[in-house]
């Protein structure tokens, strides 16, 4: 087997086995105690090694409960789920309208609610659907395990290992748990999911390894000493697993204007009912006359109506549907507001190992030293072509595919305490290339052996260094023709004690480098043309990362800022991370703080991570995201997974954003002015004691023509413009004039029919009690909905702008619909419309165009303000 050495840094990355687990007796106390069990009874760990356990032994530790039951750590709950959807001041308010609503037996002025129980269940099922993805994908990945049982080695699923059982691990097994290496043959592991260091770890008998890290080569056995919920990752990811709501400017907008209506609420709900029980005649005529139930369905229809509960579905709805889009792109949204933080985001942190890079190395150059080429490249072509050849050393082969014609007759696998592999073709009588012993290693671990004079070993030396700490990965091929002075039949150049050969020669200095993604360097020239700061944070050396960062063409990455040196305060830290965009060196505590330092600067922070070492990071960020063959516990807390692992799916996710957020802004511009009117209408009505004109279901009605429908289409329409923090303030500042205006039309209409009729009194008859009157309550409630819908249908034609002939074809239908609702006898039955007298139509449509020109002033000044009107594509500041 043929391994490559490692990077210049590597003796530094060997020393640091961050591995360190507690496998002491006092550590198995205190796993046994958490699990409320009874010890076993600990066995020695070389009958361990000869047999494993028994079956008796297995069911010993089964029954207590020390199984290796993995944490469901693959996506979030539904109870999550149910709890961000469900609980919010927003549908409390609705709730209890609803419930009024229902106690009063009004089921028909229930239409109210059906936005509500949508938002809901629409929300719901999106995220839940994520969340089944997910997890399916997590079932494909629980390979099972090797372990060493009655003396046999027996294939069991990752959750039926127990406590001291003996697992066999070879090249390409993932570690299942926690334990303490019994044999080892060169057994190196990759804990970069861990660590984030790139580089394997030897790991000789008695050192520890860790669930979530994987063999590189070797091969060895471990007892398990931590299971389930107490492995060191389980561990790490658990302050990852607390929930966290996801911020959303949208959302919290819409939980802003519910508080302000909840606290208006209260004084307003007894303005309103002193309103119309005066206007009904006072509680004594109420009572006599069972109009009751009338007042307090007039004061929830002007509740309801406050509500922009058709923003916050149409919100709902815009998020889905973006998931449903980017879900076909292979981007799995598992928060709805995770395409909305995208659009928001001004600085993305990137890890560089799995996100960056593929996680693999390719080979960069070869220079030969030698002046004679005594069959280096037939060599360099031997070691790609090994089956168990690491992702380093399988980089040789496409650049070098020719194979030697000798037969390899020695060879020493790599380990990376040694950092150097070995193999010999032929004999010592042969004389064609490549006969002889090679080795290929750091330059640090063969220069001093070789057979040269010393300013050439300090030459090598400097051009080692020099590579190294450009980021490249440097190895020294070396060649001998004359075996080592303990060679032996068993190993014929090398020895016993794999020694080094004597006579060795420097033939080529090898270098190679990480394998960037195809995608990585358009992506991030995408996101600096957007105005987004970058970082690269990563566990492996600064000059490593700096090298990858300069591969996909940053300007100026400098050296990397070595995270050892970051300071702990926030705002010093916060100041280095304003000044640098490389790290290395970084724990997966300092991720986590250095995303808490940019947030403490008001960055909005977007984190991609494949490792458990990224968790923290992930779930900290206001945007967490995790690639496609991430650990599951990442993939868990991220708010989006790019499930084909392709970086170059979030410029797509940043379009969709960008049109949510766009097109959300322009209806906030009609939902606000539809509570503006409404909080201000249910108010005027009430101190002037006039009845309120209009039942929930006609309010329902005309917020579907002028609100629901057209903005469904709207949400729908492209819309490129770029983010721009504060889209509330700019929506009040056109949505309360608006309102005004739109109120000032109802009270117009309302008080032309009174003077029309010679009826101040407050409250008019219904048609069933007198029908001779001149004017009933059902006409005012009719030339009410008449001047309402049309006044917002303009109010929409305004938002709309710039139009084509998709909007003009909506206004129109809309227009039509508005028609057949008056007139269609079964739409007057539910609605109770009654047409007012000629002169009534002709006053509210008259005041509806007042209120157009209204509306139309206040937009184009609005326009001037703001120097962008809401549809313009164009990004502002």
């Amino acid at each position: 087997m043929t391994e490559s050495a490692s990077v210049g840094n590597t003796a530094e990355h060997t020393s640091r086995d961050t591995s360190q687990v507690d496998v002491s007796a006092a550590h198995r106390h205190t796993l046994l105690t958490a699990r409320g069990a009874a010890d076993p009874g600990r066995i020695d760990d070389e009958v361990l090694l000869h047999r494993g356990l028994n079956d008796a032994e297995v069911s010993a530790r089964t029954d207590t409960g020390l199984v290796n039951i993995q944490p469901e750590d693959s996506s979030r709950s539904l109870a999550t789920i149910l709890r961000t959807h469900i609980l919010t001041l927003f549908n409390l308010v609705i709730f209890l309208c609803a419930v009024g609503i229902i106690i009063l037996g009004r089921w028909l002025d229930l239409l109210f609610a059906i936005a509500g129980v949508a938002n809901v269940v629409i929300g719901v099922v999106q995220e839940y659907s994520a969340k089944r993805k997910l997890d399916r994908i997590a079932l494909l990945h629980q390979d099972a395990i090797m372990v060493r049982r009655n003396g046999e080695h027996t294939a069991i699923n990752i959750a039926d290992a127990v406590l001291d059982d003996v697992v066999y691990l070879r090249s390409g097994d993932q570690v299942p748990a926690d334990g303490l290496v019994l044999a080892s043959e060169s057994l190196d592991i990759d804990e970069s999911l861990i660590t984030g260091e790139a580089d394997p770890v030897y790991k000789p008998t008695d050192a520890t390894v860790l669930s979530g890290t994987s063999v590189v080569s070797g091969n060895g056995y471990f007892r398990i000493t931590g299971v389930g919920h107490d492995s060191h990752a389980a561990r790490l990811t658990k302050r990852a697993r607390k929930f966290t709501k996801a911020h959303s400017e949208l959302r919290t907008a819409l939980d802003k204007v519910a508080s302000w209506i909840t606290l208006a609420l209260i004084p307003l709900i007894a303005v309103v009912a002193w309103g119309q029980i005066k206007a009904l005649g006072g509680w004594q005529q109420m009572v006599e006359a069972g109009t009751f139930n009338s007042a307090l369905v007039a004061t929830i229809a002007g509740i309801t109506t406050m509500i922009p509960q058709g923003l916050a579905l149409m919100t709902t709805i815009s998020f889905a549907l973006a998931a449903l889009t980017l879900g076909s792109k292979k981007v799995l949204i598992q928060e709805q507001p995770a395409v909305e933080i995208l659009a928001r985001v001004d600085t993305v942190c990137l890890d560089k190992t799995g996100t960056l890079t593929e996680g693999v190395m390719q080979f960069a150059h070869a220079k030969q030293l030698a002046d004679a080429d005594p069959g280096w490249r037939l060599v360099l072509g031997h070691i790609g072509a090994d089956p168990n050849a690491n992702n380093t050393a399988a980089a040789l082969r496409e650049p070098f595919p020719q194979l030697p014609e000798l037969a390899q007759t020695d060879a020493i696998a790599f380990a990376s305490e040694r950092r150097w592999s070995a193999f010999a073709f032929g004999t010592v009588e042969d004389t064609q290339a490549p006969v002889g012993a090679w080795v290929l290693g750091a330059p640090e671990s063969l220069i001093d052996a070789l057979n040269v004079d010393e300013p050439t070993k300090t030459e090598l030396h400097t051009r080692a260094e020099q590579l190294s700490s450009s980021g490249k990965r440097t190895m020294l091929l070396a060649h001998s023709t004359t075996p080592s002075n303990t060679a032996s039949a068993k190993h014929p150049w090398f020895g016993e004690e794999t020694a080094l050969p004597a006579q060795l020669a420097p033939i080529a200095v090898v270098t190679f480098e990480e394998k960037v993604r195809g995608d990585a360097r358009e992506t991030l020239e995408y996101f600096q043309q957007q105005g987004v700061e970058l970082k690269v944070i990563s566990g492996d050396s600064p000059h490593t990362v700096a090298a990858v960062a300069r591969q996909m063409g940053w300007d100026h990455p400098g050296s990397g800022y070595d995270a050892r040196n970051l300071p702990d305060n926030i705002d010093d830290m916060a100041t280095v991370m304003d000044e640098h965009s490389v790290f290395g060196r970084v724990s997966p505590d300092q991720k986590e703080q250095m995303v808490k330092a940019l947030q403490h600067r008001d960055h909005v922070v977007a984190m991609t991570g494949d490792g458990v070492n990224d968790a923290l990071a992930v779930k900290t960020a206001d945007l967490g995201i995790a690639m496609g063959d991430a650990s599951a516990a990442t993939k868990a807390v991220s708010r989006m997974v790019l499930l084909d692992s392709k970086f170059s799916r979030l410029p797509n996710v940043l379009a969709e954003g960008r049109k949510v957020i766009a097109n959300m802004e322009r209806l906030a511009h009609l939902f606000l002015a539809k509570t503006t009117y409404a909080f201000l209408f249910v108010l005027v009505f009430s101190l002037m004691a006039w009845q309120y004109p209009a039942l929930p279901r006609q309010m329902s009605t005309a917020d579907f023509l002028f609100i629901g429908l057209a903005s469904f289409i709207l949400a729908l329409m492209p819309n490129p413009r770029r983010y721009v923090a504060g889209f509330l303030s700019r929506a009040l500042k056109f949505a309360i004039p608006s309102g005004i205006v739109l109120v000032a039309a109802l009270w117009g209409i309302n008080w032309y029919a009174r003077v029309w009729a010679g009826d101040f009194s407050g409250v008019l008859p219904f048609e069933s009690e007198n029908p001779s009157a001149p004017l009933v309550m059902e006409q005012l409630q009719t030339a009410t909905f008449i001047t309402l819908t049309l006044t917002g249908l303009w109010l929409l034609n305004v938002i709309s702008r710039p139009l084509n002939w998709q909007k003009v074809g909506m206004l129109v239908v809309l227009h039509i619909v508005f028609v057949l609702v008056l007139v269609v006898p079964l739409s007057q039955w539910y609605h109770h419309f009654v047409l007012p007298p000629t002169p009534i139509i002709l006053a509210a449509v008259g005041i509806a165009a007042l209120g157009a020109v209204g509306i139309e002033i206040i937009h184009r000044i609005h326009d001037a303000r703001m120097g962008l009107a809401p549809d313009d594509p164009r990004p502002q500041g």
